[in-house]
This record gives structure tokens, C-alpha cells and sequence, in this order.
């Protein structure tokens, strides 16, 4: 599932201390990506979170690809 993880993720300093986290609620990327690291599906994410949809789970997938792409310029 293809999505833009900007429309799905946020980082605000008065949430989560500026942690990225999903639209609209209280929770961090990291908690989604630590769910899919320790093996568990989509289904039982989302199972365990009602408020989150397939799109959240795919966007924090994007989120860290774009991340891991980053590079830091030579100076």
C-alpha cells in the first residue's frame, strides 16, 4: 500500500514532547514501528489500537524509509 506519510504524521512540541506520532491522536511512530519490529501484522495493530487504519500503519513504514535515506552533506 502506497501512502504519504505526511498526511498521516505529525510532530507538534506540546504532544509527545515533538515525538512523530499519527494524526489526531497520542500515538508515537515508534510505538507502531516497535509493534511491527516484535512481529506482529497490521490486523493485530490494529486490533490492539481501533483508532489506527491499515493507511497509519503503512504511512509509519514510508515514514521510516524516508528517514533511513537521509544523508548527512560533507562539509
Amino acid at each position: 500500500m502506497q501512502v504519504d506519510w505526511e498526511d498521516y504524521i505529525v510532530s507538534t512540541p506540546d504532544v509527545l514532547r515533538g515525538k512523530p506520532r499519527i494524526k489526531g491522536t497520542r500515538i508515537p511512530v515508534s510505538l507502531i514501528l516497535g509493534y511491527l519490529a516484535a512481529g506482529n501484522t497490521t490486523e493485530e495493530i490494529i486490533e490492539e489500537f481501533p483508532d489506527l487504519a491499515r493507511e497509519h500503519i503503512a504511512a509509519c513504514l514510508d515514514y521510516a524509509r524516508e528517514l533511513s535515506e537521509f544523508e548527512v552533506a560533507a562539509t
